[in-house]
């Protein structure tokens, strides 16, 4: 496990995460997809947001399970959270100084659901 920084485009969000990257999804669901997501779940423990709450505003669609949590300003999409399960959703192309050229995505079929 490592402590990663990230957040949004405009430096108005930012968070620290706890997360090793071993499981990094492409998730197919019409908003990950449109959004071009690649997706980390942690526990809710692991996440801290640093600053911006208050830039936040959200998005919930089908069956409004998780908040998508995006900065008013910029409107980049750097994080979400489960509505009846304790997870974050981390967008890992929001954490600084990663090369996501040496992940290896995992597809999640998120149209399922």
């Amino acid at each position: 496990m490592q402590t990663h920084t990230g957040g949004c485009h405009c430096k108005a969000v930012r968070y620290e995460v706890e997360t090793d990257l071993e499981k990094v999804l492409t998730c197919n669901c019409s908003h990950c997809e449109a959004k071009g997501l690649l997706l980390n779940f942690v526990d809710v423990d692991k996440f801290k947001l640093l600053s911006g709450e208050d830039q936040l505003t959200e998005y919930r669609f089908n069956k409004k399970a998780i908040r998508h949590l995006f900065c008013k300003t910029c409107g980049v999409q750097s994080f979400s959270e489960g509505v009846e399960f304790p997870k974050v959703a981390i967008n890992v192309r929001c954490l600084d100084d990663i090369d996501i050229s040496t992940l290896t995505p995992i597809p999640f079929n998120g149209k399922e659901y």
